[in-house]
């Protein structure tokens, strides 16, 4: 693509794909088939896949704009790298465990048209067989939301705005509604906003980039909405097989958060919370290891590391 048509295009979509080939094919399909009104440009990075992804997607669609990584960089970097290059007025991060429902591109750009007060929007997320998945926005780590989450509560009360405070309780994903976080998996950002920020913090590898940014962002004056006029599916962590280590960097992205963005009194309350966390589901599940079942005996090996470690999410990233 010339400069010039890089210019005129309002969006740059960004994909950044490791060992999904089949997945992100679908991603792109329904990319270009379910947009109409928007003008777009697609950029896919991928990193280092070593299931033929790059191959592939090459072959399948020539528009779209490869970049073939020799490494693994994460997807902070990933992004990083590729928004440095974008030239288009707005960027949309797309995760290649997605597919696009008819026109819900176009009425995400329709809504960041009609509050640009926001500066990054989002849309709804649903699982493969049309339930909700509330993964498309979570609202700020609080000392409320994590004793919830310590004790119990918002396992026991999910629907309860009060006691599970960090998935907006009960809600649908129904209606317009401001929001902390717009999960990057569908998130979209003026260009210029992402530079303002200095995108990702690179110290997220991954899980909680999209978190520190939003909250930066509000930090300025930004206040990220959601629409549920823009539809699409997400399996979620489709690229991350191994439930333990995925569960290390959540909980590592979630004290790195606690520490980049509370109070500097506030942080031994909050990494004593996780701490709590941590051992109170040890204790819970570890009779679960002798009760037959793979789930079982799963969630208690998992929540065993996950105390095993501890030092090292505490640490944050």
């Amino acid at each position: 693509m010339n400069e010039a048509a890089k210019i005129s295009t309002e969006l740059t979509v960004v994909v950044v794909s490791y060992n999904t080939c089949d997945l992100t094919l679908k991603a792109l399909e329904t990319l270009f088939a379910n947009t109409q009104r928007t003008t777009f440009r697609c950029i896919l990075y991928d990193n280092a896949s070593s299931d033929g992804s790059a191959e592939a997607i090459a072959a399948a669609f020539p528009q779209v704009e490869l970049i073939k990584s020799d490494d693994n960089v994460g997807f902070a970097a990933a992004n990083n790298i590729v928004a440095d290059t974008v030239k288009t007025p707005y960027l949309l991060l797309l995760n290649p465990d997605t597919e696009v429902h008819d026109g819900a591109i176009d009425s995400l750009m329709d809504f960041a048209h009609a509050h640009p007060e926001a500066g990054i929007w989002g849309g709804r997320t649903v699982f493969p067989d049309g339930s909700l998945n509330i993964a498309s926005c979570w609202a700020k780590i609080t000392p409320w939301s994590l004793f919830c989450r310590a004790i119990g509560f918002s396992a026991i009360f999910p629907d309860s705005m009060l006691f599970s405070p960090e998935s907006y309780g009960g809600w649908e994903r129904d209606s317009v509604r401001e929001v902390d976080i717009v999960v990057g998996c569908f998130f979209l950002i003026r260009t210029e906003t992402w530079h303002q920020l200095g995108g990702f913090n690179l110290k997220y590898y991954m899980y909680g980039e999209e978190a520190d940014l939003c909250l930066r962002a509000r930090d300025l004056g930004y206040r990220p909405m959601i629409t549920p006029d823009a539809e699409i599916m997400h399996l979620v962590g489709a690229s991350t097989n191994v439930q333990e280590e995925k569960a290390i960097m959540v909980m590592k992205a979630r004290a790195t958060l606690v520490r980049d963005h509370w109070s500097t009194v506030s942080i031994p309350v909050g990494l004593a919370l996780m701490w709590l966390w941590a051992a109170l589901r040890r204790v819970i599940t570890a009779p679960l290891a002798v009760l037959p079942g793979d789930k079982h005996r799963t969630r208690a090996e998992r929540w065993r590391t996950i105390w095993r470690r501890r030092a090292e999410w505490l640490s944050g990233y």
